[in-house]
């Protein structure tokens, strides 16, 4: 019966729809970005003074920016300066007029007394003195250099020589090898032999804290990838330009590391036997203690289920495992790995998975034993803020320990090294954002939920006690409006017990008395989770495509990150699996609720690691996904970067990349698809979703494919949003889009 309901309600709901979709209905659903604009007295930008327990930060007022200067230590707040007189001092310089509402100052820094600041505005940097609102300007803003492309091939032969910690002694690299210059009498020593091209020692030198032994490691270099791509409409030429990029992917070959230790005195090499940690896929560079005594290196297996904390010791040479990390399917290394060495009392914090939920234990390094698992229990720890060695105090985020609260909401607890003493300074059931003092005295914290609009508070860090009440954010203005607050939602995973979580978004129109195509905008990595848990009153990817008459989607199925090591898990070797058993459940349970949600019309979008699993929901769940737009998806985990994907799909290479590969499926294609993807982006290679247009035209499937020329990864930018908005219109709405090649008439 709701079945056909459902269906009558399509048929009304097209049939009482305009024939056409106007560009003037593009532009009213573009005018709901600026629903943001409504939002007043939210704190942005907190900002500590030095090691003080005085802080400034911004907000919008219904007057104009506002800057405020906070004394945590005096419980105090006032006007940090009088924003309209800079406004006119600005305004006396300024080649165009600015009001109060674009008072965004960056770099901004007081002066020790708070009469004087410093500041980048307009891509200039300004002093104003406060007393008179004096404004001079300093410099003006130099072009800033690219930054380092974050796949480069790290140079071990690029650094300086390094200077020994008493200033006595140089070493440097020469012809592959270590050497040392006695910086008094400029005499050289030659410290190895055995370095070669391709198996050289790194120029990354790491001096004991005495200056008397010398450690650093040896590489066995490999082949490099390259990839290629072609700039073809450059700025200020007509031909095209191929560019190139560093870029390892899964199943090539890495470096080889081995430690090598020195003695100084002697000028003699001391053996240190390595040969247990070869299969590496990356070994890192030596980190001596403070007495000298040893070095440690980490050891980050391949194939990522062994990562070990190794101990070497500075006059033998012997080597001992610290830190044995095991898992048998891998170790998130990326995203949980955290270790804080406690010399004085020879103990290591270390962060581990190993009783299935991610926790802080304290090691002996002695006798490498487990002192005590520092936090227990079925939640996690999400991040280490701060240690404190005197106290023995471990302050850290935590999420999922609270009953009857979202398990994905950031709490700042304190404990005890030895387990005891934990206590939630932030007891308040929504997402909370920390700024703290250096001193670790006070911080601020601003709590929301994607309901609640935020509020900010002083705390003190003793026990979280609220110290000064700072501001409550005003959206009435967006509520006058018709915003309507998102609303979480939680079903039950394939599995029965587990609850998935997500939040469902309605348009400024909705009305509950037509039924609406449901899109979800997907991204399945295993690296995090992503469905918003703090207020925001709109979101770049999908606040304009609601508009136009779809309800929109996000949870966190399983395979993703931050909640149990079984939870992730379901990633591993299965990243086409993205949840999607628990997301179909999930959003079947919200249409059951609400039968204006049209489980008929599924579609579902999203870029890069979203991309692949937008195309992968049509692949393998073509009977409830009808509809995708993919952007700059890694289709194949083989064309993508190394590091993500072996670290989920493992090494070495087996037949699970082909199973999850969307282009060994693309025969499979049922719904309606549009691939869109970027030219320049060197950050999934372009040539993946290439590769799958090449697999979809030899299946001889219909697709769209959009190549946006000079653009790096992206979810499409401006024009990628109108493509997407034309499909769905046309996919689900069954109505005709602008005609944007039309020319006005004069």
């Amino acid at each position: 019966m709701k079945h056909s309901l459902s269906v009558l309600l399509v048929v009304l709901f097209a049939f009482a729809g305009s024939a056409q979709i106007t560009k003037k209905d593009y532009a009213q659903a573009d005018s709901v970005m600026k629903l943001s604009e409504l939002v007043y007295n939210q704190v942005t930008e907190i900002t500590w003074i030095d090691s003080s327990a005085v802080f400034w930060y911004r907000l919008k007022t219904r007057d104009g920016m506002k800057y405020q200067l906070v004394d945590a230590q005096k419980g105090s707040k006032k006007i940090a300066f009088d924003t309209d007189k800079l406004v006119t001092a600005l305004n006396q310089q300024l080649e165009k007029d600015i009001s109060a509402n674009d008072l965004v100052l960056r770099d901004l820094k007081f002066d020790a007394d708070k009469k004087t600041i410093h500041f980048n505005f307009k891509k200039a940097y300004w002093t104003c003195e406060l007393k008179k609102y004096e404004l001079k300007k300093d410099s003006v803003e130099k072009d800033r250099k690219r930054d380092r492309y974050w796949g480069d091939y790290f140079d071990e032969k690029g650094n300086d020589p390094v200077l020994s910690p008493d200033g006595k002694w140089t070493a440097f690299i020469r012809e592959d090898n270590v050497f040392i210059k006695d910086n008094k009498t400029k005499k050289e020593f030659r410290l190895s032999c055995d370095g070669a091209p391709g198996d050289f020692y790194s120029s990354s030198f790491s001096w004991s804290p005495d200056s008397k032994k010398l450690a650093v490691n040896k590489i066995r270099d490999s082949e490099k990838r390259e990839i290629f791509f072609v700039e073809s409409s450059p700025k200020g030429q007509l031909q095209p330009i191929l560019h190139k990029r560093d870029y390892r992917k899964p199943g090539d070959a890495m470096p080889i590391k081995h430690p090598a230790l020195f003695d100084v005195e002697s000028k003699k090499q001391i053996p240190v036997n390595t040969d247990a940690f070869k299969h590496q896929f990356n070994l890192t560079n030596p980190r001596w203690k403070e007495d000298a005594s040893a070095f440690t290196f980490e050891f980050n297996q391949r194939g990522h289920q062994a990562y070990k904390v190794v101990e070497v010791d500075g006059e033998s040479g012997d080597v001992n495992v610290l830190i044995d990390e095991q898992s048998t399917t891998f170790i998130d290394y990326s995203g949980k790995r955290y270790r804080y060495d406690l010399e004085e009392t020879n103990e290591i914090i270390w962060a581990s998975e190993r009783d299935g939920w991610n926790h802080l234990y304290l090691i002996d390094s002695k006798t490498r034993a487990v002192k005590n698992q520092i936090t227990k229990g079925e939640w996690v720890v999400r991040d280490v803020i701060k240690v404190d060695d005197k106290s023995r105090t471990i302050f850290f985020y935590g999420s999922g320990k609270n009953a009857n609260e979202d398990p994905y909401y950031l709490h700042c607890y304190k404990i005890n090294f030895d387990g005891s003493n934990l206590i939630d300074l932030t007891p308040e059931k929504m997402n909370h954002d920390l700024s703290f003092s250096k001193d670790m005295s006070y911080f601020t914290d601003t709590y929301s939920t994607v309901e609640t609009p935020p509020f900010t508070v002083v705390r003190s860090v003793e026990d979280g006690k609220v110290l000064i009440e700072l501001e409550k954010t005003d959206i009435t203005s967006l509520l006058e409006k018709g915003w309507i607050t998102p609303e979480p939602f939680v079903a039950k995973a394939r599995d029965g017990k587990t609850d998935i979580w997500g939040n469902i978004y309605r348009p400024t129109n909705f009305d509950e008395n037509k039924a609406y195509p449901i899109i979800e905008y997907i991204y399945a990595g295993p690296h995090s989770s992503f469905a918003q848990k703090s207020f925001n009153a709109v979101h770049y990817a999908y606040s304009g495509l609601a508009e136009l008459g779809f309800i929109i989607v996000q949870m966190d199925g399983m395979g993703t990150s931050n909640r149990s090591k079984a939870f992730q898990d379901v990633c591993w070797k299965n990243l086409k699996d993205a949840g999607f058993p628990d997301r179909i459940l999930w959003i079947k349970a919200a249409a059951e609720k609400y039968s204006y949600m049209d489980t008929t019309r599924v579609g579902l979008f999203g870029g890069s690691a979203g991309g692949q699993s937008t195309l992968a929901g049509l692949l393998f769940h073509p009977e409830f996904y009808k509809a995708g737009v993919s952007s700059c998806g890694c289709h194949d985990n083989r064309m993508d970067k190394i590091w993500w994907n072996e670290q989920w799909m493992g090494y070495p290479i087996g037949p699970e990349y082909a199973e999850c590969s969307n282009v060994e499926n693309a025969d499979k294609l049922q719904g309606e698809l549009m691939l869109i993807v970027g030219e320049m982006d060197d950050n999934v290679d372009p040539a993946s979703t290439m590769q799958v247009a090449d697999a979809l035209i030899k299946a001889k499937k219909d697709f769209e494919l959009v190549v946006l020329p000079g653009v790096n990864h992206t979810l499409g930018g401006t024009y990628g949003e109108q493509k997407r908005r034309d499909f769905f219109v046309r996919n689900f709405l069954q109505q005709e889009t602008p005609d944007w090649n039309a020319v006005k008439s004069k």
